[in-house]
C-alpha cells in the first residue's frame, strides 16, 4: 500500500541570448553546456527507463526563453559546432595524456560521451530538443509546465499588474505554441509568491503552482500538514510545497550528496587549467576561458592534492546516495501515515542542470532512484495533477510572500546591489502602458514597432540580471543587458512621441531579439483581468 507519494520536478531555464555579430559568445555558452551536460544525458537516461517499461512520470517546467533557444536555427548550428569542438578537444587530450592510464580513460570516457551527445542531437533529434521533450510527454513519461515569459521575479512586479498579467499570458501562448498543448501548472520563477498573484494564474487556465515551504508554512490558514499536501487557493489554484530536506540532501553543495569526496569534481576543468597556446580554438579570442568540459579530478582536495576521478567508486556512491534518499522517505512516509487521512506528498523540485552539468552523476542517481521507487510498494512517484484527481479536497488557505531564495524572501533580487534597475523597469511598463493607451488599436508598420518595444520591456525584466548582480558573476554583462533593453525600448519611446519610426534599426534588434513571434504589445493595456 502506497504511504508516501514523491513528486520529481525539474526546472529547466536560461534567459534568452542570442548574439549575430559574434559566433563565439561566452554567454551563449550556458546554453551549450545545459545541453551537453543535462538535457541529452537525461533524454537518453529517460530512454533507458522507456525500454525497461519502468512507470516514471517527472514534471519539467520550461522557461519561454530556453525554449527560443532551443528552437532557434543560428543556435542550433552554434550547437553543432560546440559538440564538434569538444570532439575535437578529446583527439587532442588523447595525444597529450597518452602515457597515463587513468587520464586516458576519463579521456576516452568523455570522447564517447560527447560523440554520443552529437549523434543524438544531430541524427536522433534533428536538433529539435523541444520536439523530443514533446514526444516524451505524448507518450506520458513528463508533465511539461511553464514559467513566466522571460523569467520575472514577479513580486517585484505586484504594484504592475498588467506587467505580471503580460509575462503569465505570454508564457502560456508560447508554450502551447512549443508543446502543442496548453500547460496544466505554473513555475513561478525563483518561486516568488506574494497573495494575489494565484488570480493571474487562473485567468490563464493554470490549475496549480509550487511555493516555497515557507509560503506554505505562513500561509493565510496553518497548513495541516505542513508541506506534505498542497493547499488550495480560494478561486481553486493548488499551491504545492517544496520539500526543505530533500532540497538540502539532493541540491547543497555543502550538505547534499553532491559534496561527497568521491564525486567529480566541476571547479577543475583543463579550460583553466591547461596553458592558452595548447587551448587555442577552444577558448574565447579575447583569452577569456571558459569550461571544455573535460574534468579530471574528484572532490575534496586539500593541500594542493591532484585526486583523478573514479567514475566506478562514483557509481557505487550513487547507489548508496539513492538508497539512503529512499530510506529518508520511507521514515519520513511510515511516520506521516499515522498522522494524515492521505499519503504524504514530498515534492522535490530541483534546477535540471544541477543533473550532468553541475553534479556530473546526477542522471544516474536520478535513475537509480526512479528503478528503486519502482521497486518499493509504499512509495510511488506522481504528479501535481494525478495527485488533484486522487486527493482534491485539500485545505483552503492562500500561501504568504516568499521565495526560495536566501531566507525565503525577495533579498537576493531585490538588495543594494541591484535595486537600482527597478525605478527603470517600472517607468518602462508606465510608458508602455501610455504607448498602449496612444495607439489602442494600430496596424501595420505602428503595431510592429509596438510589439517590439513589449518584447524589450519583457527581456529587461527577467530574474537572471539582478540575481547575477548580487552573486557577483558576470556583473557587467548583466548591468549591460538591462540597460540594453531599457535603451531599445526607450528608443522606440521617444521616435513614437516624435511619430517617427526608424524601421531599419528596429528591424536590427527584431533579428537579434526574435522571440515570442506572436507577442501583441496590447497585453500591456491596463485596467484589464487586474
Amino acid at each position: 500500500m502506497t504511504k508516501g507519494y514523491i513528486c520529481l520536478v525539474l526546472h529547466a531555464h536560461l534567459p534568452f541570448v542570442r548574439y549575430l555579430k559574434y559566433e563565439h559568445v561566452l554567454e551563449e555558452n550556458w546554453l551549450y553546456e545545459a545541453v551537453s551536460e543535462s538535457f541529452l544525458p537525461l533524454l537518453r537516461m529517460f530512454r533507458r527507463l522507456e525500454s525497461d517499461n519502468l512507470p516514471f512520470k517527472i514534471v519539467i517546467s520550461f522557461s519561454p526563453t530556453l525554449c527560443a533557444m532551443l528552437d532557434d536555427d543560428l543556435l542550433q548550428k552554434r550547437m553543432v559546432l560546440h559538440l564538434e569542438s569538444q570532439i575535437a578537444l578529446g583527439e587532442k587530450e588523447r595525444e597529450r595524456v597518452k602515457d597515463d592510464p587513468e587520464l586516458s580513460s576519463l579521456v576516452n570516457m568523455y570522447l564517447e560521451r560527447y560523440t554520443r551527445n552529437l549523434q543524438d542531437y544531430t541524427e536522433l533529434y534533428g536538433c529539435q530538443l523541444n520536439k523530443a521533450f514533446r514526444e516524451m510527454q505524448k507518450r506520458g513519461r513528463l508533465e511539461i509546465i511553464t514559467s513566466s515569459a522571460t523569467h520575472s521575479f514577479l513580486p517585484a512586479f505586484q504594484e504592475y499588474p498588467r506587467a505580471v498579467e503580460a509575462q503569465i499570458e505570454t508564457a502560456v501562448i508560447s508554450h502551447a505554441r512549443t508543446f502543442g498543448t496548453e500547460p496544466k501548472g505554473f513555475w513561478l520563477p525563483e518561486c516568488g509568491f506574494y497573495p494575489g498573484l494565484e488570480s493571474f494564474l487562473k485567468n490563464n487556465n493554470l490549475g496549480y503552482f509550487f511555493a516555497a515551504a515557507n509560503g506554505i508554512l505562513h500561509a493565510s490558514e496553518k497548513p495541516r500538514y505542513g508541506t506534505y499536501a498542497p493547499v488550495r487557493c480560494p478561486n481553486g489554484t493548488y499551491a504545492f510545497g517544496l520539500d526543505y530536506q530533500t532540497l538540502e540532501d539532493v541540491a547543497s553543495p555543502e550538505k547534499g550528496y553532491p559534496a561527497d569526496y568521491t564525486y567529480r569534481e566541476f571547479n577543475r576543468d583543463i579550460g583553466f587549467d591547461l596553458p592558452e597556446e595548447y587551448l587555442g580554438p577552444f577558448i574565447y579570442n579575447n583569452g577569456a576561458r571558459a569550461n571544455t568540459g573535460y574534468k579530471y579530478y574528484a572532490k575534496g582536495l586539500r593541500d594542493g592534492e591532484n585526486r583523478v576521478y573514479n567514475p566506478e567508486m562514483a557509481l557505487r556512491k550513487i547507489e548508496e546516495h539513492a538508497d539512503n534518499y529512499i530510506y529518508k522517505r520511507l521514515k519520513l512516509a511510515n511516520k506521516l501515515s499515522t498522522q494524515m487521512d492521505r499519503p504524504a506528498l514530498t515534492v522535490n523540485a530541483f534546477d535540471i542542470e544541477l543533473f550532468g552539468r553541475w553534479w556530473f552523476e546526477g542522471p544516474e542517481f536520478l535513475e537509480s532512484l526512479i528503478r528503486k521507487i519502482a521497486d518499493e510498494p509504499e512509495l510511488d512517484i506522481t504528479t501535481p495533477t494525478k495527485y488533484i484527481e486522487d486527493h482534491g479536497d485539500c485545505q483552503v488557505s492562500v500561501p504568504s510572500f516568499s521565495s526560495w531564495g536566501n531566507n525565503g524572501y525577495a533579498e537576493v533580487w531585490i538588495n543594494s546591489k541591484n535595486d537600482w534597475i527597478y525605478r527603470h523597469l517600472h517607468k518602462a511598463v508606465d510608458r508602455l502602458q501610455e504607448l498602449v493607451e496612444r495607439y489602442p488599436d494600430e496596424k501595420g508598420l505602428k503595431e510592429w514597432v509596438l510589439n517590439q518595444a513589449a518584447r524589450e520591456v519583457l527581456l529587461s525584466q527577467s530574474s537572471d540580471w539582478p540575481f547575477i548582480m548580487k552573486m557577483g558573476s558576470t556583473v557587467p554583462y548583466a548591468v549591460m543587458r538591462v540597460k540594453e533593453h531599457i535603451s531599445n525600448f526607450t528608443r522606440i519611446y521617444e521616435d513614437l512621441c516624435r511619430n517617427t519610426v526608424n524601421t531599419e534599426w528596429v528591424t536590427r534588434i527584431e533579428k537579434r531579439n526574435n522571440l515570442f513571434p506572436d507577442l501583441d504589445y496590447r497585453i500591456f493595456r491596463s485596467g484589464e483581468k487586474n
